[in-house]
Formats: structure tokens, C-alpha cells, sequence
């Protein structure tokens, strides 16, 4: 029976492109948006709350890019539509 200092967890994954999906969505950025803009569209695309959409639009400044969504192919290339309604520059990657 194994003891308490022998059970180890698997560490979560903090980045949002390593949660196991082989599919990322990933929002560059661009100076022709306002954060206003980008975090509406955020909201839309990956149905999240207003304070994660300022999180992700603020790393997606400071980094020039981050993904923002890790899914299914198919669920991947929908969110990056939706961003690119207005404009926005994304990529679908594996």
C-alpha cells in the first residue's frame, strides 16, 4: 500500500496550449485593435468572462501572441473565425 510521500500528482498544466489537445488557437498581436475591441471578441469566440479576456488580450500585447484556446480541430478553426471577423490576425496550429 503505498504511503502518503509515495502518491505523486501530475502537475497542471498552467499554459492554455498544453492541456493535452493537439489543436491551439493563437491570436497575434496588432496596433489596429483596441483592447476594447479584442476583449468583446475574446468573449464571443471563447465564451469567457470579461476579467480572463483583459488577461488574455494584455499577454497577447506584451508577448505578441499567445493562444488563446486548445481544443479540437474543428472547435479550434471556429474560435479563430469568429476572431477574425474583425480583423484580428490568428493561426490554427497542431
Amino acid at each position: 500500500m503505498p504511503t502518503l510521500s509515495q502518491v505523486r500528482k501530475k502537475p497542471e498544466p498552467t499554459d492554455t496550449s498544453r492541456k493535452g489537445y493537439a489543436w491551439n488557437t493563437v491570436l497575434f498581436n496588432c496596433d489596429c485593435h483596441s483592447f476594447d475591441e479584442v476583449e468583446r471578441q475574446l468573449q464571443k469566440a471563447i465564451r469567457c468572462s470579461l476579467s480572463k479576456a483583459r488577461e488574455i488580450s494584455w499577454r497577447v500585447h506584451s508577448t505578441g501572441s499567445a493562444a488563446v484556446y486548445a481544443g479540437p480541430r474543428e472547435r479550434c478553426e471556429a474560435v479563430a473565425m469568429v476572431l477574425e471577423d474583425i480583423g484580428l490576425i490568428v493561426k490554427v496550429s497542431q
